[in-house]
């Protein structure tokens, strides 16, 4: 059996390349309040990360798991994770800071998978993994900032500026592990307009993997992704769906997530290890 890949729900992957590609996926924990809405999330415990290794572990012999979780900026997920990978055999579980959050995970989840299915073994897995991570970027446009500023998942910097950002549409970026204002608008549209440009910049004329993730969106997410296929490269490839919970939660109705893996390296992201 090949190296198993395991990820978590903020990865944000279609069930319909999960079952393809077999990767796992381990749900994060979404609480609701009183009413019985979503209103908050919680990391995976080690116990939980000990008892999923475990189970793919079995499943693929002496070939190995690969974990990619959320950033550990963002949850506990991750220092979990290598407490769990601690109880196994060393070298049996890689577990990596993905520093990230959404598509840009599931994508190098997927990336691993893929090759795993060629035979590739551990270590070229995580050398796949890390690259597609380093090659990637994530976005975030906001219709409200009222459910971020709550969830503490901003750097400080920004939290600062929540309070005047009430009357904008801010773009927020994955940068560190942690979500930075990079952009605030007034309008959707020049929010979109910015994205696209975002996208643009850091493709370089060369093809590009887009992943776009809406909250209760899914007209406005297919028109950004209309923008953004009249404008890159030929060869370029796109994705859309739904925010999952563990993510729509926290970014509020009306959400968009920008996904993008590139054929070069942002110079502004070196957090993967």
């Amino acid at each position: 059996m090949p190296v198993r890949v395991v990820t978590d729900s903020s990865s944000g992957l279609p069930p319909e390349v999960v079952d393809e590609l077999g990767i796992t996926v381990i749900d994060l924990h979404v609480m609701t309040d009183e009413e019985g809405n979503d209103a908050s999330t919680s990391g995976l415990s080690a116990l939980e990360l000990v008892a999923a290794y475990a189970r793919q572990l079995e499943r693929g012999g002496d070939e190995g798991v690969l974990a990619l979780h959320i950033s550990k900026e963002l949850s506990s997920t991750w220092s979990a994770a290598a407490q769990a990978a601690a109880v196994f055999p060393e070298g049996a579980v890689r577990v990596i800071d993905t520093g990230s959050v959404g598509m840009a995970i599931g994508a190098a989840a997927m990336a691993a998978a893929k090759v795993a299915s060629e035979g590739a073994d551990l270590e070229e897995c995580y050398d796949i993994a890390v690259d597609t991570l380093e090659r990637s970027a994530t976005w975030v446009y906001l219709r409200g900032t009222e459910e971020i500023r709550k969830s503490g998942r901003i750097s400080a910097g920004t939290a600062v500026l929540s309070a005047a950002l009430l009357a904008t549409k801010p773009i927020m970026q994955i940068n560190g592990g942690r979500l930075e204002l990079v952009g605030k608008t007034r309008t959707q549209s020049k929010a979109f307009t910015k994205l696209v440009e975002l996208v643009v910049e850091h493709a370089h004329g060369t093809p590009v993997f887009v992943a776009i993730q809406h909250n209760d969106a899914a007209d406005d997410a297919l028109h950004l992704l209309d923008m953004l296929e009249a404008v890159l490269p030929e060869g370029s490839s796109f994705m859309s769906m739904e925010m999952v919970p563990t993510l729509a939660v926290h970014a509020g109705a009306g959400a968009i997530g920008v996904s993008a893996v590139f054929t070069t390296r942002p110079e502004d992201n070196s957090a993967v290890r």
